[in-house]
């Protein structure tokens, strides 16, 4: 039952007010509310999301407009196919353009700086497998979103970034950096012009049919809709289990100011798993989620002294050599994984669809996987 607290203008303008409802605010659940809109302007669309802010990734991740590096290329051809893997490739630059084209390169703060992955002098062989491979990827990348030359050895960059103990670098000219906190609130800004309504602090229990209704029993009540969309990435884990998705915690540190930062663009080393960037004369860097798989797959949010530790010796011996520079924030976001590498949208039940396991890769994937699942929903009206 809806709390009595709740007033006849909250019932009826809030909480009885919705055709469709959208679990998680991130940047999934409002691009499906927003292509919902635009499919049918007359919808009542609601959003509702756990957090004061948007949970999981959307506001805590990296902010890198990238689509895959040569070693994540490899291991996705390996995992799966060729056709595959260049498929998911295509999403991932065809997500990232509309995006851009959504909300304009200067509302998140977009800059093609170009992406960097990164080998350590003891990776001798690993970059050699990488470098192998790169002109048989630059034509299989070529066709799958149309550019040139993607990879190229970069070697010369080393010396010029400032960076200790690397040998090799890979450079891909076509990926960028946004600011995550100026991408969402855009998108929020997007979602109250067309009429969507978002609730915060609403976490959500249940998933249950009523007659003709799907009803979800959250904290705030029981709200009610003919259909329902879940965009909570990892976290939809926790309402259907059997969905082929874990969580995996990110663990995030921004540095002070540094004066003469000499870097410029996003960066990945080990395979991925660690990856820094510029941001306003700082130093972003996250990752280490492969010191402890099982730890790291959490929904908690927070910190382990394993990883903390482990960052900020990288931060002190291969992105700053000698500086030990102050760090300001440390944060943590969870994201959604699975076996497969492609996310997963379908519909679950007749009236309840899902878009989630965005694999680490929500901002390149995110508009795409919110437009696909809402043009799902409305092709089975």
């Amino acid at each position: 039952m809806i709390s009595p607290s709740f007033s006849y203008w909250e019932r009826t303008s809030f909480i009885d007010n919705a055709d469709v409802i959208i679990i998680g605010s991130g940047l999934v659940g409002l691009s499906a509310a927003l292509h919902l809109k635009k499919l049918r302007p007359l919808l009542k669309v609601l959003v509702l999301e756990r957090g004061f802010l948007p949970s999981g990734a959307s506001t805590k991740n990296a902010g890198f407009a990238c689509f895959g590096t040569v070693s994540e290329q490899i291991d996705n051809i390996n995992r799966s196919s060729e056709e595959e893997a260049m498929r998911l490739v295509a999403y991932r630059w065809q997500g990232l353009q509309r995006l851009r084209e959504k909300l304009g390169d200067d509302a998140i703060d977009y800059h093609q700086h170009g992406g960097h992955e990164l080998f350590m002098d003891h990776e001798a062989e690993h970059a050699g497998v990488c470098m192998d491979q790169i002109t048989q990827l630059n034509k299989l990348m070529q066709q799958a979103i149309g550019k040139p030359d993607i990879y190229s050895v970069a070697d010369e960059k080393i010396a010029a970034f400032g960076l200790g103990g690397v040998r090799h670098l890979i450079y891909n000219p076509f990926e960028g950096q946004i600011d995550t906190g100026k991408m969402m609130r855009a998108l929020l800004y997007k979602a109250y012009q067309s009429g969507v309504l978002v609730l915060n602090n609403c976490s959500i229990s249940a998933i249950e049919r009523e007659d003709q209704f799907i009803v979800l029993n959250t904290t705030q009540g029981n709200f009610k809709a003919s259909d329902v969309i879940l965009a909570t990435n990892a976290f939809a884990g926790q309402l259907y289990p059997e969905l082929d998705l874990v969580p995996g915690r990110g663990q995030v540190l921004v540095t002070k100011p540094i004066p003469g930062l000499k870097l410029k663009g996003t960066y990945h080393f080990n395979k991925g798993y660690y990856y820094f960037r510029n941001i306003d004369d700082r130093v972003l860097f996250g990752g280490g989620r492969n010191l402890d798989y099982k730890a790291e797959e959490s929904y908690d949010f927070g910190h382990t002294e394993t990883v903390k530790q482990q960052l900020i010796s990288y931060l002190n011996k291969v992105i700053l050599p000698g500086k030990n520079v102050e760090i300001d924030y440390w944060w943590s976001g969870i994201m959604g994984f699975g076996q497969e590498i492609a996310p997963i949208v379908k519909q679950l039940q007749p009236g309840i669809f899902c878009a989630v396991r965005c694999n680490g890769m929500g901002v390149a994937m995110g508009s795409l996987v919110g437009e696909e699942v809402a043009e799902l929903l409305i092709n089975c009206l």
